[in-house]
């Protein structure tokens, strides 16, 4: 039986999504007082509480027009429909390959066009109410996810603010760069970037009418991890969304982005990108995409079935190739890309940010990699196998530069940059938290630890994971100092743009010349620190390590170049006096696939 690893899968990999997946209250239980009736621009929406709780929910609220036919591939329009009454829905997933790791079941491509919805959690006494309000935008890497996946109802109990939950296009529905598309389109609707577009427009959505909820318009805080929070750092770079926040939290954020002509990748100019969308509209075709005109072209991509569309990305098992998302279209994205923008005061927004990552960010990427673990039998296939590690200081070594690079890429280099720009109420953290509890069968602190997602659990208050949940976070002392000063330092942040944790422990603000950043953790190891490290710093230890070969070296050097920030293959090659320069990492990603495959079954555990 694999039951057991089976388990693990789920739970390891939901954290990159989500710390539980928001059930909606059983019929019995609910109570719709006529006073959580509202009227909004888009429709008239019934709240709802438990059992007359403190908190009340509003389900499935339309901030644009369903982005369907000829509204496919532009920018969202505004939906002005006041007397509508809206319904709570069953489904409001945007289009994307089913995964009840992303909290959306199914079997291949599910979800709709159709999903431009908006959630919203406030305290019962939100009548005549001013409460700061925190937008958060869920992850997922723009593939996957969606707003009901996260339950923010304790944090909106205990530290009275109002919660938005947004959906937003995904995958090459909402990021999509074809000459045939924006060609012939105007305006805003030539942009590439749609999903961070249908964000900008829920958050117009939230100035126009969250009053009504007592949320305050003129205290909002977005908030966001993973590829949420390389949404907040691309709302913070982009002069569209000026006015529209007041306050920002990238949680594990990444500054990836394409340039229009990489995304389109027309005859494969890019080895790095398999899927632009020249490679991918030619699956549609019956002839050389040279012999269609703009038109013919674009009538056939917006004609395309949305889910036979993104089902095109994954027509193969095993892909190595970035898919292109955030797209420097020079509309969204400014020229200069996220980095650059950021540094640029021409963009800058001037308002407080933090921004971190967590001390074990891929380890939810390798605890369970075939190349680094070992699973056996050591009683009987009716229990779970034992899982250990073929090389803990070669795994221990990968998760520790692979994991402070992404800190450094995707939190410290955007505040650096922003402080350039004439930004001062900066914060930057490490989340260190990684007191899980073992089991004979696996050590879930050594193998995972505080693991890509593991934070998001502290501010929504919810720690189920199914029957693994008393390992990953186990009741005691250390998970409730870990929720109180996170939940205190996310809300008090939203109040009044200072981080407090209501601890002893001051957060200091971050500089280029003192870039200080606090270790989340519980409360006998929240501290302030100094960043020491760079990438170069990172990397000499790769150089020296004993336990490498130079495989593994060029290995993670082409991890680190390549993740986390714009790409940089150059650089790659240069590294380390060209050790790696004639080594085609490609190749040697689809031959390790292939090997553990045919000796296992599969690259990860299952």
């Amino acid at each position: 039986m694999k039951v057991f690893s089976v388990l693990i899968s789920i739970a390891i990999i939901s954290l990159a999504l989500s710390s539980c997946s928001q059930l909606r209250s059983p019929e019995s239980g609910l109570v719709r007082s006529p006073d959580y009736l509202i009227r909004t621009q888009s429709g008239v929406t019934q709240g709802e509480s438990i059992d007359g709780s403190s908190v009340v929910s509003w389900f499935d609220i339309p901030f644009a027009q369903p982005p369907v036919g000829d509204l496919r591939w532009r920018a969202p329009r505004p939906l002005v429909s006041p007397e509508q009454k809206l319904l709570q829905l069953a489904d409001t997933a945007c289009v994307q390959k089913a995964s009840r790791f992303a909290g959306v079941d199914g079997e291949g491509i599910v979800g709709s066009e159709d999903c431009l919805y908006l959630d919203i959690k406030a305290p019962a006494d939100f009548a005549q109410k001013q409460y700061p309000v925190m937008f958060w935008i869920h992850g997922g890497g723009n593939t996957s996810g969606l707003k009901d996946y996260y339950d923010f109802s304790q944090l909106v109990f205990d530290k009275d603010v109002v919660v938005v939950t947004t959906n937003y296009r995904l995958g090459a529905l909402g990021w999509f760069t074809h000459p045939a598309i924006q060609g012939l389109q105007d305006g805003l609707d030539k942009a590439a970037n749609f999903g961070t577009l249908d964000i900008i427009q829920a958050l117009k959505w939230v100035q126009n009418n969250i009053a009504q909820f007592g949320g305050d318009a003129g205290n909002v805080t977005i908030f966001g991890e993973s590829a949420g929070g390389h949404n907040v750092l691309t709302l913070l770079a982009s002069p569209l969304a000026d006015g529209l926040f007041h306050k920002a939290i990238s949680q594990s954020g990444y500054t990836l982005a394409t340039t229009t002509e990489e995304a389109y990748n027309e005859q494969g100019a890019y080895q790095l990108i398999e899927r632009g969308s020249w490679q991918i509209t030619n699956q549609l075709l019956d002839r050389k995409q040279s012999e269609y005109s703009q038109t013919e072209l674009r009538r056939l991509l917006k004609a395309t079935e949305g889910t036979e569309f993104i089902n095109l990305y994954y027509d193969q098992e095993e892909r190595f190739d970035s898919i292109p998302l955030a797209t420097i279209d020079g509309i969204v994205i400014p020229a200069e890309g996220i980095v650059g923008a950021l540094g640029n005061p021409d963009y800058a927004k001037n308002i407080p940010v933090i921004a971190g990552a967590t001390k074990d960010e891929v380890s939810l990427w390798l605890a369970l990699h075939r190349y680094f673990i070992e699973s056996k039998y050591v009683f009987s296939k009716l229990l779970p196998p034992k899982i250990t590690q073929k090389n803990q200081p070669l795994y221990d070594l990968w998760v520790r530069v692979r994991s402070h690079a992404w800190k450094l890429k995707g939190a410290d280099y955007p505040l650096a940059a922003m402080e350039s720009a004439g930004y001062r109420d900066l914060y930057a953290y490490q989340f260190d938290w990684d007191h899980q509890k073992s089991s004979f069968f696996i050590d879930f602190p050594t193998f995972f630890g505080a693991a890509h997602g593991t934070d998001i659990a502290f501010v929504t208050g919810n720690f189920i994971y199914g029957p693994i949940s008393n390992y990953i976070y186990p009741e005691g002392q250390a998970r409730d100092e870990m929720e109180s000063s996170m939940m205190s330092a996310w809300s008090n942040f939203a109040k009044s743009g200072i981080p407090d944790t209501e601890t002893s422990v001051q957060w200091q603000r971050f500089s280029r010349g003192t870039p200080a950043y606090l270790h989340l953790d519980k409360n006998d190891l929240l501290r302030m620190d100094q960043e020491t490290e760079s990438i170069g710093s990172l990397l000499s230890k790769v150089v020296s390590s004993p336990v490498l070969t130079d495989y593994q070296r060029c290995y993670i050097a082409w991890e680190t170049f390549n993740n986390v920030a714009r790409s940089d293959p150059a650089e790659f090659t240069r590294w380390n006096n060209g050790l790696c320069r004639a080594v085609d990492m490609r190749a040697e990603q689809r031959a390790l696939a292939d090997k553990l495959t045919e000796q296992y079954g599969s690259v990860y555990l299952e």
